[in-house]
């Protein structure tokens, strides 16, 4: 009998512990609801890459930017995904948040029009109707805009559209342009054609930073090697879904409902667009650039507003990213 207890205590120590069992239960909290640039962590997840590194991953739909960077700014969420704007306006009133990796390294934000509507691009844009949400992000950096394309900011009527209206208020010519994001662009190509015009952000020199994976401070200073594999766990599923989209829409389509895998598809080649610069192609994937920061913060303040001014090398880090990950331009279509 003793020597049967000891085969057995033998064999239970052979046996590995069960995936996961000293997991930590980490929240990731998304900006919206999830779609084809949520798809790596869903992809990760699916894999096992968060658990083999001790991470028991959730992840919760968000409700918007400003949502997720109070949430994980309060400690309510260890990580989160905000516009970064955003997310410095929430540093400012307090919200110990600090970007870790950038997802859109360049602004997704797009004006589009209809060329038979007597607009070819920015100059054309006074004495026109602007169609978005009254707190629409580009409504309220508009006046940005406007000195970048040399028009003056008062020159054009804004009209309240609703996010799931804009295509409808265009088409029926309740408005001459429209605001949305570039990863969207596909479906205003197939209902307007060769009629569509557009101008991304970036074209005319504003590019501050979008979508990025942020962090509570607290957290990551008590966390550090945690913190340091989650970032590098995304960085890595973002670099498959660059090679190959497929098994990440998959991941995604498994778990979310209600999305049309064509529409996703088209999102993701957009997206690509979205995440390659100079930085993400040279230095790391997801890389936020210092410069830019500080061009991103002197934008916020002045049109957003800092409730409390602070040093922007306190909002980002970059030393949790691998530098051996980079960002593959080439599969970036033109």
């Amino acid at each position: 009998m003793k020597a049967l207890r000891i085969a057995g205590l033998a064999l239970a120590l052979a046996v590995p512990a069960a995936p996961g069992a000293a997991a930590e239960a980490v929240n990731l909290i998304l900006n919206w609801t999830p779609t084809a640039d949520h798809s790596p962590f869903y992809y990760a997840k699916s894999q096992g890459w968060y658990e083999k590194a001790g991470i028991d991953l959730t992840i919760e739909v968000g409700k918007g930017s400003g949502v997720s960077s109070l949430k994980v700014g309060s400690g309510g969420s260890p990580f989160g995904i905000a516009d970064l704007a955003t997310a410095l306006v929430a540093k400012s009133k307090g919200a110990d948040v600090v970007a870790l990796m950038s997802i859109y390294a360049n602004t997704g934000q797009t004006f589009y029009w209809l060329k038979s509507y007597g607009v070819n691009g920015p100059k054309d844009f006074p004495n026109h109707k602007i169609g978005n949400p009254p707190g629409d992000a580009s409504r309220v950096i508009w006046p940005a805009f406007a000195k970048a394309a040399g028009i003056a900011p008062d020159s054009v009527n804004f009209v309240n559209v609703g996010p799931t209206a804009k295509i409808a208020a265009l088409k029926s010519h309740t408005v001459d342009i429209i605001s949305d994001f570039y990863n969207e662009h596909d479906l205003k190509v197939i209902e307007f054609g060769a009629d569509l015009g557009y101008v991304n952000w970036k074209d005319i020199g504003l590019n501050p930073y979008g979508n990025s994976l942020i962090v509570n401070g607290a957290y990551l200073a008590k966390n550090p090697k945690l913190v340091e594999d989650f970032v590098r766990i995304s960085q890595k599923a973002y670099a498959a879904c660059v090679a190959d989209v497929e098994p990440c829409l998959k991941a995604l389509l498994d778990q979310a409902s209600g999305l049309d895998k064509e529409n996703q598809q088209r999102q993701w080649e957009r997206i690509k667009f979205l995440m390659t610069d100079e930085f993400t192609t040279t230095k790391a994937l997801g890389w936020i650039d210092a410069e830019r920061m500080k061009k991103d913060y002197e934008l916020v303040q002045t049109y957003l507003g800092m409730e409390k001014p602070f040093d922007v090398n306190t909002a980002f880090s970059t030393k949790m990213l691998d530098p051996s990950i980079k960002m593959d331009a080439s599969k970036v279509k033109k």
